[in-house]
């Protein structure tokens, strides 16, 4: 694992969005088309709006995916992930294509063989990810399923990850919160040959410090990123400010 910590939030968006522009073209440069999955939250907001201003990547060949998305929500809703991308990084580029997940979908279940069956087509070369207040990586929360082997599951989504929605302004009340979404496993995150793991703001102090210095659990989904052999993080002084090493 990569770490690099910075001042600011911002400064931690341009970090990692030069980081990723760098990995695209690598990519682009060795194989001629690569593969992005994409996460959303305002932990994404300073890296999304520096990597569309990249012109110097020829997203005509670029085919993306994202994390998450809420069960039963329609696209209009303001908290919905595919409007969150469409207005943020899809409408602004020219890509190859965007893959979004159907949350309102009639069939959860079949929504998710789907997407899967999409985005198992080729690999993954590159996620951009962050880290949630309990811990969750994507919508895995705690205790997540380490061993599924589809490429999405429905997940139900604990107390914890409902209230960050609503302390973010996403939704009005807990109340208004799905209780379950549509969300890449574990094992498939972890697949992914580079991930980009974006996380500012101090109410991420805690998770971010189980994540990168706890044992890796269940317990703490997203501690299942120290094992991966390409992962590069990236923290405001904040986020950092509870690591011991």
């Amino acid at each position: 694992m990569h770490l690099s910590i910075l001042p600011t939030s911002a400064e931690v968006g341009a970090a990692a969005a030069r980081m990723s522009i760098q990995s695209l073209q690598q990519i682009l440069a060795a194989q001629g088309a690569a593969r992005l999955v994409l996460a959303t939250g305002a932990s994404q907001f300073d890296l999304l709006a520096n990597l569309v201003q990249a012109e110097d990547v020829d997203w005509h060949k670029v085919t993306c995916f994202h994390l998450d998305e809420y069960v039963g929500l329609p696209q209009s809703h303001p908290a919905s992930f595919r409007k969150y991308l469409q207005e943020r990084f899809s409408s602004r580029l020219p890509l190859a294509a965007f893959h979004f997940i159907q949350g309102d979908a009639p069939d959860a279940q079949s929504e998710c063989v789907r997407i899967g069956s999409l985005l198992r087509q080729s690999p993954i070369d590159l996620a951009l990810v962050g880290i949630g207040e309990n811990g969750h990586l994507a919508f895995n929360d705690p205790p997540a399923d380490f061993d599924a082997r589809e490429a999405y599951l429905i997940v139900n989504l604990d107390e914890a990850c409902r209230r960050q929605q609503v302390g973010e302004g996403w939704f009005v009340s807990l109340e208004a919160v799905p209780r379950q979404a549509i969300s890449m496993s574990i094992h498939q995150i972890m697949a992914c040959q580079r991930i980009v793991c974006t996380v500012p703001d101090l109410r991420k102090a805690a998770a971010v410090q189980c994540s990168l210095e706890g044992p890796v659990s269940p317990d703490c989904p997203a501690s299942i990123l120290q094992q991966h052999p390409d992962c590069h993080v990236f923290l405001d002084a904040a986020s950092a400010s509870r690591l011991k090493r």
